[in-house]
């Protein structure tokens, strides 16, 4: 089915589906680098002005990945919910996004709704949107996740502590966990991406985070961001709380990422089995990127930004704790500058939200990008704003093992402060029984001999 709008007496073809998606999107490199991006800004606008009138059954039985072909694509069409999806079905993507921005789509309804929208419904959607509609409708989005705390509450903004180090060395990554949650980050969890993905080195750092957890009573969860595989390899030999595991939104790139549905299934079950969380049993952390399909040539000619929607219906099939995009990481060959990455992730986290996930995103850049830290700075306020479940904690922002910007534990608590927002709740308690922060979410003075500071690294 083709597409087409005339502006001007000049008529604009887009001979399906997936071109029209790619050429309505908001200008970034990727997409200029796959030849998909529209040539003009008028050209643009006219695929903008047409997918607006696309209706959303449409994505229903147009897929823009064949049915036969991709796993993602039968997973989105097999598990569509008709009923969630009945009150909206006779909208256009235009006419979504005007009720979206509306009152009728408040928190309650929009939670109701979301295991009826699909990835390209949503992504067509905020391709339609200002940032100023991405931040209003994600901010009615309350999406609440358990495992050993509770994360995703309105009022409330959790950090990943990442204390990763170029060695794996467990002093090195200790002084980092205890600086950070000296800071109050932490409650999302303590998740360290290792410079090995060897089972001995991964077990030996689960041990070292659990037995910390254990020896201060910290009511929150780790993680190591070892391959789903390495996971499962020795989840019966380690303390594991969460799995974790990248994903995209083609079949083939999850392949290139050596992992299937099937494979995801299997990890999820086998956490599942351990019955380590108190207060939930979301044990999945999930992790995307608007280029990983593109940098894996496995984009199946479809713009970056609908790919990374698709990933988030891989994501909401296994009920994770966290999603979390890393929207700047891969670098400016997908978003060239802060505007690009600003953009990118407003839309990401708009569209996880809606699709029902608990969106995070670490909020960086790599250091040969267009983009500086003042644009880090706009970008977590927007965040902030917006919502967002959760950020990164990172030493000085600067992660010495992956290379690149991110955000630190005083960012967080700007953000905390002049957003008026706290930690999860069992995770404020016990800041509050530590000393660490008062009632009012102030960081209090600690002392040498706080007994956190006696914590010796085995």
């Amino acid at each position: 089915m083709s597409y087409q709008h005339t502006i001007h007496y000049k008529t604009y073809q887009f001979n399906d589906l997936r071109t029209l998606l790619a050429k309505a999107t908001p200008f970034r490199s990727g997409d200029a680098l796959a030849g998909l991006a529209a040539t003009t800004y008028e050209e643009r606008v006219a695929a903008q002005m047409t997918l607006a009138d696309v209706p959303l059954k449409t994505f229903l039985h147009d897929a823009i990945i064949p049915y036969e072909k991709d796993e993602i694509t039968r997973l989105i069409i097999d598990s569509h919910d008709g009923a969630a999806f009945a009150p909206v079905s006779h909208f256009t993507v235009g006419e979504l996004r005007d009720w979206l921005l509306s009152d009728a789509a408040d928190t309650v309804t929009l939670q109701q709704l979301s295991p009826g929208l699909t990835p390209e419904m949503v992504a067509a959607v905020s391709k339609l949107m200002r940032n100023q509609d991405l931040i209003s409708v994600a901010q009615k989005c309350e999406v609440v996740t358990r495992f050993r705390n509770t994360i995703g509450l309105k009022g409330h903004l959790s950090v990943r502590l990442q204390p990763n180090h170029n060695t794996d060395d467990p002093k090195g990554i200790a002084a980092s966990i205890i600086d950070g949650l000296l800071y109050g980050s932490g409650d999302a969890v303590i998740g360290i991406n290792p410079a090995t993905d060897s089972p001995q080195a991964v077990v030996q750092l689960l041990r070292m985070l659990d037995q910390l957890r254990e020896q201060f009573d910290i009511p929150t969860q780790s993680c190591i961001l070892c391959h789903v595989t390495t996971a499962l390899q020795i989840i019966h030999q380690a303390p594991v709380d969460l799995v974790f595991q990248s994903i995209g939104g083609t079949e083939k790139t999850n392949s290139s990422f050596g992992v299937q549905l099937k494979l995801l299934q299997e990890a999820h079950e086998a956490a599942l089995s351990l019955n380590r969380g108190t207060v939930g049993n979301n044990v999945m952390y999930f992790e995307t990127g608007q280029g990983s399909a593109l940098s894996a040539n496995a984009h199946e000619g479809v713009d970056q930004q609908t790919c990374e929607v698709r990933a988030y219906a891989v994501a909401r099939k296994f009920s994770p704790l966290l999603v979390n995009t890393v929207v700047g990481f891969i670098g400016p060959e997908y978003l060239f500058d802060g505007k690009q990455i600003i953009r990118a992730a407003l839309e990401d986290h708009c569209c996880g939200k809606l699709l029902g996930l608990p969106m995070g995103v670490d909020i960086c850049y790599t250091n040969h990008a267009e983009a500086d830290q003042d644009d880090m700075d706009n970008l977590l306020t927007l965040l902030g704003v917006a919502g967002c479940n959760f950020i990164m904690g990172v030493p000085g922002a600067d992660d010495i093992m992956l290379n690149y910007q991110s955000t630190s534990f005083h960012d967080a608590l700007y953000a905390r402060k002049v957003l008026g927002l706290k930690p999860a709740p069992e995770f404020d308690a016990w800041l509050q029984r530590q000393g660490i922060m008062d009632a009012r979410g102030q960081l209090q003075q600690v002392g040498k001999a706080h007994h956190l500071l006696s914590y010796q690294a085995g």
